[in-house]
């Protein structure tokens, strides 16, 4: 789809495809931090030798704080390794669990996901799949009564995929109580969480508050998984630094899942890239760098926030039919809108707006100069392929 968009010669396309954040004139961002960062990292003339086969430390440590907090009891018992970005973060975690666990063990994934997802914990072993519901297609919410039942039949030791915030791609998250429910029945069923945690602080503008769901499960006790990326809150799309990280039951088994897991990096890696390490270690270290990371990404979530209420604007003022709330009810980058495939092919091959075709848009591609447009393409769709009843 991407390349059907690149061929496209109209002027006014617009392409609401990729999960890459985007300015409001929808160019690629970079931090301004991170900018800064850079020159000073030129100015040191830091080295390029290999990582250890773990990762860096210094990042390793910094990255655990930044997901569960400073606890220290609870840190020793985490272990951490840095992988590629938060898709490494999760291979790397699947191949844990595909040697240690038996190969009958079923791991449950939200219907829809992301889409990667499936193959990546397939061809890590983990073959053995099973969906939840999710989505609530009647009313565009979670289903979470058809995905606690589901679960309440899940065997003891099963593995259950969960997104921490900012679920890709519905853009629906539980409640706080919710998720506390969902932590209840992990412990009564036995069953082991793996989070995928792509959004800290994307999601909402605040780090403290999008970490919820991933802190709750550690303060109650848990063993559990954690993929940590640093793509999407840092701009560091292409330098793919990311962690996995491992909430185990006690310090000792901590440092043999460390070991372990770095013996997969060899296998499958070697070593982590280290420009992205380098980059987060000066913003962990550094208050100001903090301080200013996080107001730029206030401003980058806020502005998301911004095109979504801005697009539900423009399609009440349109009388679109259907309720349009779940827009700005949604998180994150993503809106899943409801539309049928039908809908989204209209909205591609007549009004040039490309999105993927089971309704799911990238937020960050609509800006004050195209929602309109973007409006008026949702609009003659519905009107004009209207849901079969």
């Amino acid at each position: 789809m991407v390349q059907q968009f690149n061929k496209d010669t109209d002027k006014e396309k617009v392409s609401l495809i990729i999960g890459a954040y985007r300015n409001e004139e929808g160019k690629p961002y970079v931090f301004n931090v991170v900018r800064k960062i850079e020159e000073e990292l030129f100015k040191e003339r830091v080295n390029k030798e290999y990582l250890p086969l773990a990762g860096n430390e210094e990042f390793m440590e910094g990255a655990k704080k930044f997901v569960f907090g400073d606890d220290p009891k609870l840190l020793e018992r985490v272990a951490t390794n840095q992988s590629l970005s938060g898709t490494g973060a999760l291979r790397i975690g699947a191949e844990l669990l595909s040697i240690s666990m038996p190969k009958e063990t079923k791991i449950y994934i939200s219907q829809p996901t992301w889409e990667n997802h499936v193959a990546v914990f397939r061809d890590a072993g983990l073959v053995n799949q099973e969906f939840y519901p999710y989505y609530n297609p009647a009313d565009n919410s979670l289903d979470f009564k058809g995905m606690m039942e589901v679960l309440g039949k899940a065997e003891p030791n099963s593995i259950v995929l969960l997104h921490g915030c900012a679920h890709n791609p519905t853009g629906i998250d539980p409640t706080k109580e919710q998720w506390k429910e969902i932590v209840e029945l992990c412990k009564s069923k036995q069953l082991l969480p793996f989070i995928d945690f792509a959004y800290q602080g994307f999601a909402t503008g605040d780090i403290e508050a999008d970490a919820f769901a991933v802190r709750l499960f550690a303060a109650e006790g848990l063993q559990f998984l954690v993929a940590e990326s640093f793509a999407k809150n840092a701009g560091l799309y292409g330098e793919r630094i990311g962690a996995i990280h491992v909430v185990c039951q006690d310090p000792d088994t901590a440092n043999k899942v460390f070991t372990n897991m770095r013996v997969r990096n060899r296998a499958m890696f070697s070593n982590a890239p280290c420009h992205g390490a380098y980059i987060m270690n000066k913003i962990f270290k550094n208050p100001e760098y903090m301080k200013e990371w996080q107001e730029e990404l206030k401003k980058v979530s806020g502005r998301i926030q911004k095109m979504r209420k801005l697009l539900f604007d423009e399609l009440i003022a349109l009388k679109t039919p259907g309720n349009w709330e779940h827009i700005i009810n949604q998180i994150g980058m993503f809106s899943f809108t409801g539309l049928t495939q039908d809908q989204c092919e209209h909205m591609i091959e007549k009004h040039h707006v490309y999105l993927l075709k089971n309704g799911r848009v990238s937020m960050a591609g609509i800006n004050e100069h195209n929602v309109k447009k973007v409006a008026n393409a949702i609009h003659d769709a519905v009107t004009s392929k209207p849901k079969p009843h």
